[in-house]
């Protein structure tokens, strides 16, 4: 234990650290610039936005931007129809994406290797790319103007069966392989054995696809014709017409819209983390 402690002191450089502490202050000082500015101008008017030098204190402080965001438009239809989309398609990925890197990272069978390649090669794929193929299937399936149009394009992802395949990768074999000459089915292997130790992964993904569909402003606009169905992304875009940008509508509308995206990251920070260190570990 002494020998631990002496060069543990010896690694520590106390110059080192202040000069890393001081580069990682700045770098987070520059991040955190723009939702200061974003914040400050949800509470101005148009023409006092775009001020230089900027007035980071709203003279005067303007709520009714606030206010007129949640009355001009319906916005809190399209905020619940956003939550509703975010967590279904959240929660679908997790049992997919999951389901499948068992299946990469815990089974052998023939081409098994090959075809988590060929799977990871869709990633490669710009979505533009494939954005006119899938209008024509949504179109032929009927699902054009409905909420299943989205969900059901986004309840398989390539990368979270990738993230999680390299997470259960880190799980030794020998749980699985008790657990079978002890009667578990494969399901049940993959119930109580990985999916408990697999916390970081998963928080890791739900962080990652509910931040996506949150933010997803393309495909509800291709796919969502109908007021009632449309997202809290289409909702910000109604402030913008062809004569005039209401940006401190936008602004403040964007600041209600990050409210779940914060309360997330700060419910899963710790696995989030954990997860994306831990996934990039072993391949």
């Amino acid at each position: 234990m002494a020998k631990e402690a002496v060069i543990k002191k010896k690694d520590y450089h106390p110059v080192r650290s202040a000069i890393l502490s001081i580069v990682l202050l700045i770098f987070g000082i520059t991040m955190i610039i723009p939702f200061v500015w974003m914040l400050s101008s949800s509470f101005k008017y148009n023409n006092e936005i775009f001020l230089y030098p900027i007035r980071w204190i709203p003279q005067p402080i303007r709520f009714s931007n606030y206010v007129e965001v949640w009355t001009e438009i319906p916005f809190l239809r399209y905020y619940l129809n956003t939550l509703v989309y975010s967590l279904i398609v959240t929660l679908g990925q997790l049992f997919t994406c999951s389901l499948a890197a068992y299946s990469f990272a815990k089974l052998n069978y023939p081409g098994r290797d090959k075809l988590f390649l060929a799977y990871l090669a869709t990633m490669m794929v710009p979505w533009h790319a494939i954005m006119i193929p899938q209008f024509i299937v949504n179109k032929t399936l009927r699902l054009y103007n409905s909420p299943w149009s989205l969900i059901c394009m986004n309840l398989f992802s390539a990368f979270g069966v990738f993230l999680l395949r390299q997470f259960m990768l880190g799980i030794p074999d020998e749980l699985c392989e008790a657990a079978r000459m002890d009667g578990c089915s494969e399901f049940s292997n993959y119930r109580r054995i990985i999916l408990p130790l697999c916390k970081p992964g998963l928080a890791t993904l739900t962080v990652f696809t509910f931040n996506f569909m949150w933010n997803d402003y393309m495909a509800p606009m291709i796919y969502l014709d109908d007021d009632k169905i449309k997202t809290i992304q289409l909702g910000l875009a109604a402030f913008r017409t062809l004569y005039k940008t209401e940006y401190g509508l936008i602004m403040a509308g964007t600041v209600c819209s990050l409210i779940p995206m914060i309360m997330l990251y700060v419910c899963a920070q710790k696995y989030l983390i954990e997860g994306i260190a831990f996934s990039g570990l072993k391949g």
